[in-house]
């Protein structure tokens, strides 16, 4: 059960799990994930050992952007069940001691919302200027391709879509728009909702005037983003919106804001409780150090050096004022496996136990993505009709329109395509991966024979055996939870070293992410002679730590003792 009597900054020894309704369980045959399947597998959250689950969008929608499309914020879509079915999740969990937070977005709503509906019902219509209307359009370009402006027949103006042409935007600096959300917001906190994960809020501060953005080569469309991303009014708002919605909650809540585009000093800001904004920030820059000069879909080499300097950077320069969210992959992001470990079948469990050693020893919320536990890679996409994003369809007909064959876009989407993210979990080795009883709405990966629940949970050495223990420490050890961070090794071309500290405790991770064995620096392992390994890849890591100064490849090793950690 859940307790109430708990810091504020509970959430620094929490874990949360991202559910992406779609394709996490289908109770009823449809082919499509919905709300029970989700209340049938709380066991799965229970065992695993989350405190968290946030829950990708189930409001009604006419789902062109699968439910990022809202066109009811307190409806529940018949796709995914009823408020009812929302209202029991929500009990269940809490008496599994997992708190419930929804995904807010507010950035836009769906063109069927009620709120555009009369906005775009004439000119001198009360919501008017609940978004954008213009005569004429800027030359800004979609995030999905093609303008960012949808001309209207009915009052032959254009609106702004950032995203698809069915998600208009809505106007932050009209009172009445930032109030309405407030009232939502609180109503969901009344039902036992326990926070919001913030979809891109850091774009919903829009320049006066709405100027043209700088075109790119090979781009016809002004840049958008640069003009929209993390105003400073996006402070105001978010500050408003904790004093009208959280101040005077009586129990604890979570805030996360996903902010693309984020700078690490921007998110100081944000996260320093003392603002009282958001409590930790999803940022992008991990995530972006693979996109080539031609956007998402052209793939750029990434190093793990590059990697990891990244990220520990944000750990240093975040480490006094703040907090920050933690993950490798999303629904948004492909499998991390195949992504920034190694999805070769003689490889893909150790890298994934590795990844995972890594992300939840640093200093911030770890999230989990769905099938993330039990190490499901990307799919082998083939053809235009294997995808189902609205994303990499609407670049696939772009970029066929310019002439460019779609073999030669293949390998981009095979990488970085959402829809990696987004096929069924994989819960047995039978029919359909157990996720459907039907015919599943995106086809399950073929690898669901070797890869699936049925065969890790409980199992020594599984991959999801490995989250367990990680999670297990973050709850039981401070020194992971509230410790500093000691970057070491910075220049090793394949070593992730790390010290973690709290209160006369330390820890020293390693990770080597490299096929071949690695050589771990002597001066290292100075002072660590009879540590305890709390964690490991498998016993042949601390073992050949311990011993030999080796860690095999694709191996992890915490080891814990007493003392301070040397500079």
């Amino acid at each position: 059960m859940l307790t109430d009597d708990l810091p504020r900054d509970w959430f620094r020894s929490a874990v949360v799990y991202q559910v992406y309704p779609r394709s996490f369980a289908d109770s009823d045959g449809d082919g499509v994930g919905d709300l029970r399947g989700v209340i049938d597998h709380l066991d799965h959250l229970a065992a695993l050992g989350v405190d968290v689950l946030w829950l990708s969008p189930v409001y009604t929608s006419p789902q062109d952007d699968n439910g990022y499309d809202i066109s009811d914020y307190r409806g529940i879509d018949p796709l995914f069940g009823t408020l009812e079915d929302l209202d029991e999740l929500v009990g269940r969990a809490h008496g599994l001691g997992i708190r419930l937070v929804m995904d807010l977005v507010v950035n836009h709503t769906s063109d069927e919302h009620p709120w555009f509906v009369e906005s775009r019902s004439s000119r001198d219509n009360d919501r008017r200027g609940w978004y954008f209307w213009r005569a004429e359009p800027n030359n800004w370009g979609s995030f999905f391709s093609g303008p960012a402006w949808e001309r209207d027949e009915r009052t032959g103006e254009y609106y702004l879509h950032l995203f698809s042409r069915k998600q208009p935007d809505l106007v932050w600096s009209e009172p009445a728009v930032r109030e309405a959300v407030h009232e939502m917001m609180r109503w969901w906190l009344d039902r036992g909702v326990d926070g919001f994960r913030m979809d891109v809020i850091n774009l919903i501060d829009k320049p006066d005037g709405l100027p043209d953005g700088e075109v790119k080569v090979g781009d016809p469309w002004g840049q958008a983003f640069p003009l929209v991303a993390t105003r400073p009014r996006v402070h105001d708002y978010l500050h408003e919106m904790y004093e009208q919605v959280f101040a005077d909650h009586d129990r604890p809540f979570l805030t996360v804001g996903e902010m693309p585009g984020v700078t690490v000093e921007q998110a100081r800001l944000f996260t320093d409780p003392a603002r009282r904004e958001v409590d930790m920030v999803f940022q992008f820059e991990h995530v972006d150090l693979d996109k080539g000069p031609g956007g998402k879909f052209d793939v750029a080499p990434l190093t793990m050096p590059e990697l990891r300097a990244n990220l520990m950077r944000w750990q240093v320069e975040l480490a006094e004022v703040g907090w920050n969210s933690l993950y490798w992959d999303n629904h948004d992001q492909p499998r991390a496996v195949s992504r920034f470990g190694d999805d070769d079948p003689v490889w893909r469990e150790r890298s994934a136990k590795t990844l995972a050693t890594v992300l939840h020893t640093l200093r911030g919320t770890p999230y989990v993505y769905q099938g993330e536990e039990l190490g499901m890679t990307n799919v082998p996409f083939s053809a235009p009709e294997d995808f189902r994003d609205i994303e990499s369809l609407n670049y696939i007909e772009e970029q066929q329109e310019l002439g460019v064959p779609f073999e030669e876009l293949l390998p981009g989407l095979r990488f970085r395509s959402r829809d990696n993210a987004r096929t069924p979990v994989q819960w047995t080795g039978g029919e359909q991966a157990g996720f459907t009883t039907g015919e599943p709405w995106i086809p399950v990966a073929p690898n669901h024979e070797e890869i699936n629940a049925e065969s890790q949970v409980g199992v020594e050495g599984s991959v999801f055996e490995h989250y367990r223990a990680l999670i297990a420490l973050r709850h039981e050890e401070r020194a992971v939870s509230h410790g500093s961070v000691t970057p070491l090794a910075m220049d090793h071309p394949d070593l992730w070293a790390f010290g973690r500290q709290h209160e006369g405790t330390r820890l020293l991770v390693l990770a080597s992410f490299s096929r071949e064995p690695v050589e771990v620096p002597p001066e290292l392992l100075a002072g660590w002679e009879g540590a305890e390994a709390v964690v490991a890849t498998s016993g042949d890591a601390a073992a050949g730590v311990l011993s030999r100064g080796v860690l095999p490849g694709w191996e992890s090793v915490v080891l814990r003792s007493s003392g301070t950690l040397a500079g």
